[in-house]
């Protein structure tokens, strides 16, 4: 139901009526500028782009308010990446309503964004601000998201740095011996920070040579399903990690000077200071990249991309593939000598038949 009605005043009082039964009106000087946004919101209601007028005045900075409130359920960690990203969205368009950002505004701050950060970064903090535009599509915010395929930055190349086997060992050697452990939980089990340092001693079957992760550092539940998958580890790395809790004992399997748990930042200045030590090593290099030798170490051995897959933890084999299809065995030969043996066929089926004519 929509309407347009004089007023005493001489104005014009244009109402309608959304999807829901609620009225809204705005009043105009000219009778025609009153049918104009008539017309528009009565489209917007048929197409179902409807923004109520009064929601449609929330801006970036309101929005990201609020957005922040609901997305505090998740674990703190996550929750602090979020605020980070957040930060830097108000910075850009926060006194902008949220359907006034356009693509091309999208596109100007992911290429600002480039010129001083990593493009795996912009692409995250363009991911960001896909996911809170989702969210106020979902509320009735706005109808439609200034992000897309054509706004979207390049993720960067996914090529991880692997170590050789004499730098696993160097670092090994370099770590404080209460330490090392953490190395050979990196490099040959393939687990991360958080999870090598919230492993604890009831985790590891040593008998039978299986990690099973159940929490990360401090006690916090895993993120996903996936890795909780228990890990088969060598006889070998288990009579190691066996001999490092007779020696260190305590609840979790890596500790610091004081005997209780060893945290990740902890961890990482630890290795950081040991890969100096190490001939070749970036500077860049992080224990996460133990774990990228762990999987270079699978593939040389000949595992396939969903044993990988497994051993790993990854929730799907295009992670898999994407950070480490480079790794596997170059198949261009394999695939000149399998047409090379159709072609070699039709040849011999050719000149016997000849011979038979």
């Amino acid at each position: 139901m929509a309407s347009i009605k004089k007023r005493l005043d001489g104005k014009y009082r244009a109402r309608y009526r959304d999807e829901s039964g609620r009225e809204h009106a705005r009043h105009f000087t000219r009778k025609v500028d009153a049918q104009n946004w008539l017309d528009e919101q009565t489209a917007a209601l048929v197409s179902g782009m409807h923004v109520a007028p009064k929601t449609a005045r929330t801006t970036v900075a309101q929005w990201c308010a609020t957005w922040l409130e609901g997305y505090g359920t998740r674990r703190a960690s996550t929750v602090r990446q979020a605020q980070v990203h957040v930060a830097q969205i108000v910075k850009e368009f926060g006194s902008m309503r949220l359907g006034a950002v356009r693509p091309s505004h999208v596109k100007a701050w992911t290429a600002k964004l480039a010129e001083d950060h990593e493009p795996s970064y912009v692409y995250a903090l363009h991911s960001r601000l896909s996911q809170v535009y989702s969210d106020a599509i979902h509320d009735g915010l706005v109808p439609r998201s200034p992000c897309s395929r054509r706004t979207s930055p390049p993720a960067g190349e996914q090529r991880p740095y692997v170590a050789t086997t004499e730098q696993v060992w160097g670092l090994y050697d370099a770590m404080p011996k209460r330490g090392r452990a953490a190395i050979l939980l990196g490099a040959f089990a393939g687990l991360r920070i958080s999870e090598a340092c919230g492993l604890r001693v009831t985790d590891v079957d040593f008998m039978r040579g299986i990690i099973t992760p159940a929490v990360q550092y401090p006690a916090e539940p895993l993120k996903t399903k996936t890795s909780k998958t228990p890990i088969p580890i060598a006889q070998g790395l288990a009579a190691e990690l066996s001999a490092h809790v007779a020696e260190w004992r305590a609840e979790t399997l890596l500790t610091n000077g004081e005997s209780q748990q060893l945290g990740p930042w902890a961890l990482e200045r630890a290795v950081r200071a040991a890969r100096d030590d190490v001939d070749g090593l970036p500077d860049g290099f992080r224990y996460q990249d133990l774990r990228h030798y762990f999987a270079s170490l699978l593939i040389a051995s000949g595992a396939n991309v969903k044993v990988v897959q497994a051993r790993l933890r990854h929730a799907s084999a295009t992670t898999t593939l994407n950070t480490y299809g480079h790794l596997w065995p170059d198949s261009d030969e394999a695939t000149r000598t399998a047409v090379e043996a159709v072609l070699v066929a039709r040849a011999d089926f050719l000149r016997t038949k000849e011979v038979i004519n």
